[in-house]
C-alpha cells in the first residue's frame, strides 16, 4: 500500500497597505473592511456582515483612497479589495462629510424614539449618530410613516418605521437558515420587509438570529421586548444544553448593582435573554431558537427541600442517609446524568469507583414536533454531555433490566429521564434532581442539586470540543452541587 501524502496548504499572499497612515498587512482577496477588522480598525457598517453576501446598500462604510497623482477616489470598504500599496483614509474631512450626509439620509424617516426602543444601548444607528453625525435632521418635510408593529412570526415583531432596509434579515434566511422566509417589497422610502408568500417564518428554527443581526430596533422578540434595559444586564458565558452540539451562548441576567429589592426579587435570578457567543469550532455566530428559550427550561419549579420517604429533612440528614445506603449496599447501581458537567462526572467516578456500577441515561428526549437534526447546528441527541459520560460509563441498555438485575439493592438516580417503576422490587432509591417531580417524594432519599446556571464547568460536545460555562446565579443553602455531593456520599461526611 502506497503512503498517502497530504499536500501542504499554500500560505496566503500578504499585501502591504495603510489605513489612516498606519502600515498594515492584508491577505490577498480581503476587502478593506475585512482587512481593517483583522488589524483592529473598525469601519462603520450597517448592511455588511462577515458571513453574509455584500449588497453595499447602506454606504456608511465609504472610505477615501489616496492617489500618487490626481484626485482621490471613494468607494465602499465592504466591497473593495485591498491592493498592494493602497492608502486608505477613514477619517478625512471628506469622509466625515460623506458620513454625515449618509446618516442624514438613513435617519430621514427614522422615528426619534430611542427612549422606548428595545435596542437602545446597543444600537449601531444610535452609536453612529453620535459619532458621525450628531446633528438634527436637515429635512423640513414630514417623515414617511409605516406599519409600527407588523408580526413577521409568532416570535418576532417588525417595526417598519425603524427599519433601515439593510436586508441582513432577508439574507440570513436565504443564505444561512435556508428558509427564504423574508423578502423586500416596494421601493425607495416605501420599501418594507415582509414574509415571503410561499414560506412560513414560524418554521424557521433559527429565526431569532435576525434580531441579533438587526443593527437598529426594527426586529423585536415578542418574549423579550418588555424586559429590562441592556444596561441593567450582564452576559455570562455558557453552553446551550439543548443538544449534543453544545453551542456557546451568552446568558443575560440582571447585574448585581441593579438588583431589585422593592419589586419582585425573583427577577434578580431570571434569564432575560440568550444570545450566541461566537465559537468558530462549535456554532460560529448562530444558535437555534431552542437556545433562546432556555429560560423556560431552567426556570421550571425547583426542588429545594431534601426528603426521606417524602418527608422534609435537613440537607445534612439526607446526605448522611444516602451515604449509609450506599455504604451498606452490595449491588448498587447509578443512573448517570448526561447533563452532568465534566467535573461532576469525574467526581462521580472518583467517589464510587467500582463500588457502584454506572450507566449513562438520556436525561432528555426530543420534544414533540422538535427538529431532530438539520444542515446547520441541530443534532439528534438532546443531551449536552453524553460523550464525556460515555467515556466513563457504558450506555444504559435498551432493556433496562440488563442494567438493573433483580438483586440490585440500591439505585442512585442522578438527574431527569428515568422512570422509578423500572427499579427492581425491594431496591432502595436515591434521587438527585433539580426540579420538582412526583418521583422525588417516592424515593427513599431525595437530595436537591444545583442547575447549570448555578455552577461552573465544562461540556464535551459530539465532536470532542470542550467548552466552559460559568455560574450566573448563587446557589441556595438548601441545594448542593453534585460534584461536592458525590464526595460526601462516598465518605459519609457533610457537603
Amino acid at each position: 500500500m502506497s503512503e498517502i501524502t497530504v499536500a501542504p496548504v499554500a500560505a496566503k499572499k500578504l499585501l502591504d497597505f495603510a489605513i489612516d497612515g498606519v502600515a498594515m498587512q492584508a491577505e490577498d482577496g480581503q476587502t478593506v473592511i475585512q482587512a481593517a477588522r483583522a488589524n483592529g480598525v473598525d469601519i462603520p457598517h450597517f448592511c455588511w456582515h462577515p458571513q453574509l453576501s455584500v449588497p453595499g446598500n447602506c454606504r456608511i462604510c465609504m472610505v477615501e483612497i489616496e492617489q500618487d497623482s490626481g484626485d482621490p477616489w471613494f468607494d465602499i470598504a465592504c466591497n473593495m479589495p485591498v491592493t498592494a500599496g493602497m492608502r486608505v483614509l477613514t477619517k478625512s474631512e471628506k469622509i466625515k462629510t460623506l458620513n454625515q450626509d449618509t446618516m442624514q439620509f438613513i435617519t430621514l424617516n427614522h422615528p426619534v424614539d430611542c427612549g422606548v426602543c428595545n435596542k437602545s444601548g446597543e444600537c449601531l444607528l444610535q452609536d453612529y449618530h453620535y459619532e458621525l453625525n450628531g446633528a438634527a435632521s436637515k429635512s423640513r418635510d414630514p417623515k414617511t410613516h409605516a406599519t409600527k408593529f407588523f408580526p413577521l412570526s409568532d416570535r418576532i415583531i417588525l417595526d417598519n418605521e425603524r427599519c433601515i432596509m439593510c436586508t441582513l434579515c432577508v439574507r440570513f434566511t436565504n443564505e444561512v437558515s435556508g428558509s427564504k422566509a423574508l423578502g423586500a417589497v416596494h421601493r425607495g422610502d416605501h420599501a418594507l420587509i415582509r414574509p415571503a408568500e410561499d414560506a412560513d417564518f414560524n418554521l424557521d428554527v433559527y429565526s431569532d438570529n435576525v434580531i441579533d443581526l438587526c443593527p437598529v430596533g426594527a426586529l423585536l422578540s415578542t418574549e423579550l421586548m418588555t424586559h429590562a434595559r441592556v444596561w441593567y444586564l450582564q452576559a455570562t458565558k455558557s453552553v446551550c444544553p439543548g443538544c449534543e452540539r453544545g453551542c456557546s451562548i451568552d446568558v443575560w441576567h440582571r447585574k448585581h448593582e441593579w438588583k431589585l429589592n422593592a419589586l419582585d426579587p425573583q427577577l434578580n435570578t431570571t434569564i432575560d435573554r440568550v444570545t450566541p457567543h461566537e465559537n468558530p469550532e462549535v456554532n460560529g455566530l448562530w444558535v437555534c431558537n431552542k437556545a433562546r428559550d432556555l429560560a423556560q427550561l431552567f426556570e421550571r419549579p425547583r426542588a429545594e427541600q431534601a426528603m426521606q420517604h417524602g418527608a422534609p429533612v435537613e440537607l445534612a440528614v439526607a446526605i448522611a442517609a444516602a451515604a449509609q445506603l450506599i455504604a451498606a449496599a452490595k449491588k448498587p447501581v447509578a443512573m448517570v446524568s448526561s447533563w452532568g458537567s465534566n467535573e461532576e462526572l469525574a467526581a462521580c467516578h472518583a467517589a464510587f469507583g467500582t463500588k457502584v456500577s454506572g450507566f449513562v441515561k438520556a436525561d432528555h428526549l426530543p420534544l414533540p414536533g422538535e427538529v431532530l437534526e438539520d444542515h446547520l447546528l441541530i443534532k439528534p441527541d438532546k443531551n449536552p454531555n453524553r460523550k464525556a459520560a460515555l467515556a466513563l460509563y457504558p450506555a444504559l441498555p435498551e432493556r433496562v433490566s440488563d442494567a438493573l438485575p433483580a438483586d440490585t439493592d440500591v439505585v442512585l438516580v442522578w438527574g431527569e429521564g428515568f422512570d422509578s417503576a423500572l427499579v427492581p422490587s425491594g431496591a432502595k432509591v436515591i434521587r438527585l434532581d433539580s426540579y420538582t417531580h412526583a418521583a422525588n417524594a417516592t424515593a427513599d432519599v431525595f437530595i436537591p442539586i444545583s442547575v447549570q446556571t448555578e455552577r461552573s464547568g465544562h461540556y464535551t460536545n459530539f465532536a470532542g470540543v470542550v467548552t466552559p460555562f460559568e455560574a450566573c446565579f448563587p446557589v441556595k443553602p438548601s441545594i448542593v452541587h453534585a460534584a461536592t455531593l458525590f464526595a460526601a456520599l462516598s465518605t459519609g461526611s457533610d457537603a
